[in-house]
């Protein structure tokens, strides 16, 4: 009789190793997910919870357009292979144009839910303050971009390599009935209609050039929070604090966050606005929304006077102010095979943020490959990343080597760019001529076709 494979221990309840839990369980193999918060006087920068995949920044996880988006293509892929994140998350989305954004609370809930109901997942709520025991032989450590220092500081002394780290900034959310819709309005860019069937999902807040050079002084002159231990790191340019972007240039945050295209305003059709706020549904209710693009290090103070200079803000109750807090991820193409195992201590994995990738949805996905690769090795079974033609594939391209060679290691959203070329086609499916224009957009619904035929047969022969 076939003895049971010991437990896999994955250390971290964010995202990715909620994910990663959930497919060591579908796999059969028994998983015991080791959590910090929730013990008494352990507490992160950002998490408010105790609860398993907390969201700590955005609710979104950005566009669901699986045929001309690479987040969205991740989406799809994730769905195929059984993401208990993806799967809550369609669960628990709130409307958000072309997007999936979610209810943080019921989302967080559903998942926490689920893998506590388990029968092959025991969720035990402890600090791994060091490298851990030897005699667990198959680990995932997804303790994300808030790694406790013990942890981080073992990992490093175990690889002799530096930490990279960036600061990462939380977008203030809004009470609903405290926005002015007199002068704002509800509209998706484009009218572009969401996965939960909505065309206006988005609400906005027009400026006039006066309004926007008033505010950019603002922003530029506010105090803002500063650390001084962590002075020289580096922003990740995906999540930049709105004055950052200021400091870039005054119009900097018109070609950004508060770019004016494709929305008009039903109150005043024929004038164009200089620049538009947007804000994004929060919750289910329908009773916050957050401040899209609005991460900031500004002081609490200078919030609540800066943002209320926001047209249809004035009078704004903030259920949260924006915050900053600070990421830390290795420099995995030099310390990770492809297995996403640490070279210097193999039976150590590591998914999620602290690899170098960036977005909830990217972590996530690295927690599924991370979770179905030591299942596979629990099980005695070989089984390789699935290819680089796909979404996931691409990620681990990127954090196993796939940065110019030379160049300094750097966090990376999914993005067509990582995934293997295709000519553009310049006929369509029924042989017409696709216009020059248009080439580009054929070229990414090819990329995601050929990627889901390569990950369903990377799936079906694991």
């Amino acid at each position: 009789m076939t003895s049971s494979p010991s437990p896999i221990h994955v250390i971290g309840g964010g995202l990715a190793g909620s994910e990663a839990a959930w497919q060591i369980a579908r796999a059969g193999v028994p998983v015991i997910l080791h959590e910090m918060r929730g013990v008494p006087g352990i507490r992160t920068d950002a998490h408010q919870t105790d609860g398993l995949a907390e969201l700590v920044c955005s609710n979104s996880f950005r566009s669901d357009d699986w045929e001309y988006n690479a987040v969205g293509l991740l989406h799809a892929e994730m769905r195929a292979l059984d993401s208990i994140i993806m799967s809550c998350g369609d669960a628990h989305q709130v409307p958000a144009g072309g997007a999936l954004a979610v209810d943080r609370e019921g989302f967080s809930e559903a998942v926490t839910a689920r893998l506590m109901a388990h029968p092959l997942i025991t969720v035990v709520r402890e600090e791994i303050a060091g490298i851990p025991p030897a005699d667990w032989d198959n680990v995932i450590v997804a303790t994300g971009p808030l790694t406790s220092a013990a942890l981080a500081d073992a990992i490093l002394n175990t690889t002799g390599e530096e930490s990279l780290s960036f600061f990462d900034a939380i977008a203030p959310i809004i009470h609903a009935d405290s926005i002015n819709f007199d002068i704002a309005w509800r509209q998706s860019r484009y009218d572009k209609v969401g996965p939960g069937g909505d065309a206006a999902a988005y609400v906005n807040c027009p400026m006039d050039k006066a309004q926007y050079d008033a505010f950019i002084d603002a922003l530029l002159a506010g105090p803002k929070t500063e650390f001084k231990e962590w002075e020289n790191v580096p922003y990740f340019d995906g999540c930049l604090p709105i004055e950052v972007m200021a400091e870039r240039g005054r119009e900097t945050l018109r070609h950004g966050p508060m770019k004016p295209v494709g929305l008009t305003n039903p109150s005043n059709p024929t004038v164009k606005a200089h620049a538009i706020v947007q804000l994004r549904q929060d919750n289910a209710l329908g009773t916050l929304f957050n401040m899209v693009g609005f991460q900031t290090k500004l002081k609490y103070g200078a919030q609540t006077d800066i943002f209320r200079m926001i047209p249809g803000l004035e009078s704004a109750q903030f259920a949260r102010l924006g915050g900053l807090h600070r990421n830390t991820f290795l420099n995995s193409p030099k310390l990770l095979d492809r297995q996403l195992r640490l070279k210097a201590l193999p039976r150590l994995r590591f998914a999620g943020q602290v690899t170098g990738v960036e977005g909830y949805v990217e972590s996530a996905a690295l927690g599924l490959l991370t979770g179905r690769l030591a299942a596979a090795q629990a099980l005695g079974r070989d089984l390789a990343p699935p290819p680089p033609e796909t979404a996931i594939g691409a990620l681990v391209e990127h954090i196993t080597g796939g940065h110019l060679e030379g160049s300094k290691f750097q966090p990376m959203n999914i993005n067509y760019g990582l995934l293997p070329p295709l000519e553009a086609p310049r006929v369509d499916d029924e042989g017409k001529k696709i216009p020059p224009k248009d080439r580009g957009r054929a070229k990414k619904r090819l990329m995601s076709l050929r990627a889901l035929d390569s990950l369903k047969a990377w799936r079906d022969a694991a």
